[in-house]
């Protein structure tokens, strides 16, 4: 299986370190068509990014074998080994030789692209819970526009403000800058524009910024993914001007843009939101979004139904609308209910296949959940700050803003659906599965609030290795066992770059877990600190191998992609059961941090694994997990304290408390 939430943000979000940028009014009075009116055009430097690099096989094979090295025993070990010598010297240096070849043919796209467009899209799970994570807005710093029409109207103008900025080519490239002082200056904006496309990227290198690819942005818009039989397709309509909007298990249709491709006043847009939030019709019978959880052959078969009996037209507007806001009609009580809100709801107030939904609730709380086959955290992070920045620090609307005169019932589209038996029965049947299903997910979090990233930079450890390490001491404690762990790494710095592994277990992590939870008082304190010190030290090894392209799990899997494609007998390498272990990730992670976050959540991806969304702050580090029946999220994050306060404990000086 392969986790849901392949997010890793990069430790600066540069969407929201920028100044303000320049804003372009539209004619006449009103708000700004655009975010930002940057002089490097949006894809100067696409055409000359990198290539993602194929790493050699011995690499892999060596860095393979090190990720195996603490989940087998010796025996066991030893018989991975030998699969592995027999791979390299074999059947693996052929397929190897092959991708080579094939990827030098095709220079304009990545190895892992093709492969892992298919992963996605070939799956025939559920996307809800299986694939699509959610981000948490923060609140707006102004209560009062955390009103659920002011919010809901603001954040739409935003995103429609981020749509053109990024089809005019106006938003500001995405670029990793290690010396912003020097690369993320307008003089040196000024004189990269004039460096051509072809050559841009190596401009950026020399002032130690890096450009990332951004090819995944267009399908953030008027994008669906569609159910088909075997394999689903991505759909995108890019001339649509229509927004969808969900109410109660209803949908809505209305024009966000205009003819000239302008967006239509903010005060219209509230409008026609007051007037969807005001119809009282009760919940339809058979809400047709229930359909988007189902599994895809299931759904692939129920949708050509819909398509055969009349509903082809009002599909496409669904799937061609610019994006799907969902308006809940209830406040969040807590950071439970949110995550369990935003990442499945009562699967009536959400189309599951929309590139995103945008989920306003009664009380303003906000997230963006979104489908993964498409593209993956970079691209929506931007988006995600983007959207923030704007609605709260040049909203389109105030809270004392009155609706425009407008006849919405004129304007917005109720749409209706003609439903046979089969289909009934087919949405039934959905609701059933998918209630039933909801019932076992369990969702707990945790604010750890002693210290955070500046303590642990000050001590000279990774921020992030510390939170890894606190979750291999944790599942040591809970369990007695150190498992496969997979932490989501970007390799969006490479042309069509999609993700790699870290794999945070080690032999350092489980030697140092073992040291703090089943023998603290054999160890000095400086001996503990010396073991976190190693930990955090190969930690940030494996992260720089993997934002370079050089982990393992991406190329073996192509190399096992190649072989299918080509009918060749599966290799004995991925026959071996320790192979199929370390791919079920028990322990799944991924990390985002961003001033614009609340929090970030996902599944499990395994039924008897841990989905682990967290973020390490200045001042202390946020942690939210789910599971399924057989494991015990409340009792690991007790586990992740417990671990974290003896971490902290050690660096202190202070010895560990049993």
């Amino acid at each position: 299986m392969v986790p849901r939430l392949l997010l890793r943000a990069w430790s600066r979000a540069p969407a929201l370190g920028r100044a303000a940028p320049c804003r372009l009014l539209s004619a006449g009075s009103g708000p700004g068509q655009y975010l930002q009116h940057s002089i490097v055009p949006t894809m100067h430097y696409q055409d000359s990014l990198p290539r993602l690099p194929i790493p050699k096989l011995e690499d892999t094979i060596r860095r393979y074998l090190s990720a195996q090295k603490p989940l087998l025993n010796d025996e066991q070990f030893r018989k991975t080994e030998q699969f592995c010598k027999s791979f390299e010297n074999g059947i693996g240096k052929e397929l190897h030789m092959q991708l080579v070849a094939q990827d030098k043919q095709n220079k304009h796209t990545s190895y892992i692209s093709g492969p892992w467009f298919d992963m996605y899209l070939t799956a025939r799970d559920s996307i809800v819970l299986n694939f699509n994570p959610f981000m948490a807005f923060n609140p707006d710093p102004k209560s009062e526009y955390n009103d659920q029409l002011t919010r809901a109207t603001n954040m739409v103008v935003s995103a429609l403000r981020f749509l053109k900025t990024l089809r005019a080519g106006l938003l500001e490239p995405e670029v990793f800058h290690l010396n912003p002082a020097k690369s993320d200056t307008n003089t040196f904006k000024r004189l990269i524009r004039f460096v051509p496309s072809s050559l841009s990227w190596y401009g950026a290198y020399l002032v130690n910024a890096y450009p990332l690819d951004m090819s995944q942005y267009f399908r953030l818009f008027n994008s669906t993914r569609l159910p088909k039989p075997s394999r689903d397709e991505l759909f995108t309509d890019d001339k649509a001007r229509h927004l969808l909007v969900l109410r109660k298990g209803h949908f809505y249709v209305f024009d966000v843009l205009d003819r000239d491709g302008n967006i239509v006043s903010p005060s219209e847009i509230q409008a026609h939101l007051k007037y969807i939030l005001t119809d009282n019709s009760p919940a339809p019978e058979f809400p047709l979004t229930f359909l988007t959880s189902e599994k895809r052959d299931i759904w692939a078969e129920l949708r050509q139904k819909l398509v055969h009996g009349g509903n082809e037209e009002t599909l496409r507007k669904v799937d061609s609308a610019v994006f799907c806001l969902c308006l809940d009609d209830f406040p969040i009580k807590d950071l439970v209910h949110l995550s369990h809100t935003m990442l499945h709801g009562d699967g009536m107030n959400r189309w599951f296949d929309k590139s995103f939904n945008l989920i306003v609730a009664q009380d303003g709380s906000a997230a963006v959940h979104f489908e993964h086959a498409w593209g993956d955290g970079v691209a929506v992070l931007r988006f995600f700050n983007e959207v923030f920045k704007d609605s709260t620090q040049t909203p389109a609307i105030t809270p004392q803003n009155q609706p425009a005169t407008t006849n919405s019932s004129a304007s917005v589209q109720k749409l209706s659906f003609k439903l046979n038996d089969a289909l009934k029965a087919g949405i039934t049947a959905a609701k059933e599965k998918f209630n039933a299903t909801m019932k076992t997910l369990t969702i707990d979090c945790v604010q750890f609030q002693r210290a955070g990233k500046e303590f642990l930079k000050k001590q000279k450890l990774s921020p992030d290795a510390v939170a890894q390490l606190a979750f291999q001491m944790a599942f040591l404690r809970q369990y007695g066992q150190t498992v496969a762990t997979y932490e989501s790494c970007s390799t969006a710095a490479f042309k069509h770059g999609r993700t790699e592994t870290i794999r945070p277990a080690s032999i350092f992590t489980k030697r140092c877990s073992e040291a703090f939870v089943r023998e603290p008082s054999k160890h000095s304190t400086g001996e503990l600190q010396q073991m976190v010190a190693e930990c955090s030290k190969y930690h940030g090894q494996l992260t720089k191998e993997a934002a370079m392209g050089q982990g393992f799990d991406r190329h073996l899997f192509a190399l096992r992609y190649l072989a299918t494609a080509k009918g060749v007998a599966l290799p004995e390498l991925y026959l071996d059961s320790a192979y199929g272990q370390i791919n079920h990730n028990i322990l799944s992670t991924s990390t985002l941090s961003s001033p614009a976050v609340s929090l970030g959540g996902f599944a499990p991806v395994v039924s008897d694994g841990f989905g682990i969304g967290y973020a390490v702050h200045d001042n202390w580090i946020g942690c939210n997990v789910s599971s399924y029946p057989g494991r015990n999220a409340r009792e690991f994050l007790q586990c992740v304290e417990k671990s974290l306060e003896d971490m902290f404990d050690v660096f202190e000086g202070k010895s560990i408390k049993t």
